[in-house]
């Protein structure tokens, strides 16, 4: 028994992308001639709906505007644009790992924990942020990168936990996820993966019923040895 492997969730966990993602929508949105503009506020609304295309269909229906030209085609191009300015926000170096990951990751590795991915961002986003980052040769460190290019259904659906276990080759009560908002840890926990939840900007203060611990933002981040308390607790 004991941990085996550590499956991430990306955006707000790894790292405080989702202010990046939130900039990279509006100059999307600018450069579409559109008058839309996501504040915070009105951001973490959304965040309510896991997925960028996911996301700016909601606006619209949630808005009330004509879906008729807000077509699936012209959501999917204005996502890719969005997906465009963001990667280049990354490579210009606009983003950090959250304190503390670089550590965990790298004890993880020493201690032979496996790394997966389990997010319902985009595989290209996940490499560049990484790259970005920990550097190219971190690509390699994650045996599975379960995203949401890879399943029809997102979180709260277990889906994305689903592949990573299966593509691991580990049962559930093998890993701890790390999550930081409440569609996430619904994710994990339909997987029956124990979670722990390191809160983040757009989650703090949310409803995180069932985790095994809930880190807030000031709070010392979660070390390798405690996380393996965590599960032989629970197992």
């Amino acid at each position: 028994m004991g941990l085996k492997a550590l499956l991430f969730d990306v955006d707000g966990t790894l790292a405080e992308t989702e202010e990046l993602h939130r900039k990279a929508f509006n100059e999307a949105f600018k450069d579409a001639g559109l008058d839309w503009h996501w504040d915070f506020e009105l951001y973490q609304v959304l965040l309510g709906v896991t997925g960028g295309k996911e996301r700016i269909l909601y606006h619209v229906q949630r808005e009330g505007l004509d879906e008729a030209i807000f077509t699936k085609d012209m959501i999917a191009g204005l996502h890719a644009k969005k997906t465009e300015i963001y990667v280049r926000f990354m490579d210009e170096g606009q983003i950090e790992l959250r304190p503390g990951i670089a550590e965990l990751i790298k004890d993880a590795r020493a201690g032979g924990v496996r790394l997966a991915v389990t997010t319902t961002t985009s595989q290209v986003n996940v490499e560049r942020l990484l790259n970005a980052t920990l550097g190219k040769e971190a690509l390699s460190w994650f045996e599975v990168y379960a995203t949401g290019d890879r399943v029809s259904r997102k979180k709260p659906d277990p889906a994305i936990y689903l592949l990573a276990l299966s593509e691991l080759g580990l049962e559930a009560g093998d890993c701890l996820a790390i999550e930081d908002a409440p569609q996430g840890l619904a994710s994990s926990l339909g997987a029956g993966i124990s979670t722990i939840v390191t809160e983040s900007s757009y989650s703090a203060g949310k409803d995180f019923d069932g985790a095994l611990k809930i880190y807030k933002m000031d709070d010392p981040r979660p070390t390798l040895s405690e996380l393996q308390v965590f599960v032989e607790a629970s197992s």
